[in-house]
């Protein structure tokens, strides 16, 4: 049987197999990689036969795909919920696209990406394509509204900055620079994006910025 053709729910809620296989699947793969999740691993947590899974999904990497694709969805939800969200300003947009996304990033396998790099190179590039569908739309979307609250500086090319952004994150998450760097992907992006916004922000935009930003115990 082919892949699902849209993403399946990973709530706690949704009981049907597909949904517990991807549960299953997904926290196998987050926590110790690409080549520890296997068929016959995976059924034996869920008391399927091996059978039942291929029933739902006719590979290991389709259900990965199928995992991915459920990742974008819930992860475009969560963002079009802080960005849309007009009780909350840009600073409050910005800390919570940072805490979304870094938190999707800390849940992985650190050796996640260079294992996919290395043994499923499609699946490598649909988190590629999933990053370069997400990131123009995110990042453009906090500075519109930064633009608009004076927070970052109306001479800022937005579509260029951008495509600036997007490429800077490609080659950081790159595992290869990730290890060179010794950097997790979720301490790249907040480096990458910490480092993006403090160039494009006006002088009140620093200051809020700084005000809303944790402090640490004692300081």
């Amino acid at each position: 049987m082919a892949p699902p053709s849209r993403p399946i729910p990973l709530d706690e809620s949704d009981d049907s197999p597909p949904a517990r296989i991807l549960r299953a699947a997904r926290e196998q793969l987050f926590a110790a990689g690409y080549n520890a999740l296997t068929m016959d691993a995976l059924a034996h947590e869920l008391g399927m036969s091996k059978k039942t899974l291929y029933a739902h999904f006719d590979s290991k990497d389709a259900m990965i795909a199928a995992i991915i694709d459920g990742i974008e969805q819930r992860l475009r939800g969560r963002l079009d919920a802080i960005l849309g969200d007009r009780s909350l300003g840009f600073t409050r947009k910005l800390h919570g696209v940072i805490a979304t996304i870094s938190t999707q990033y800390a849940s992985h396998n650190p050796l996640l990406l260079r294992d996919l790099q290395r043994f499923a190179p499609p699946l490598y590039r649909k988190i590629d394509e999933l990053r370069n569908r997400l990131t123009p739309s995110v990042i453009g979307r906090l500075l519109q509204t930064g633009i608009a609250e004076g927070m970052v500086r109306k001479d800022v090319d937005a579509e260029f900055a951008v495509q600036f952004f997007l490429q800077a994150m490609t080659g950081l998450v790159h595992p290869k620079r990730l290890e060179a760097l010794r950097l997790t992907p979720a301490q790249a992006f907040e480096k990458a994006i910490g480092f993006f916004f403090s160039a494009v922000l006006t002088e009140a935009g620093r200051r809020d910025l700084d005000k809303a930003r944790p402090r640490r115990a004692g300081a």
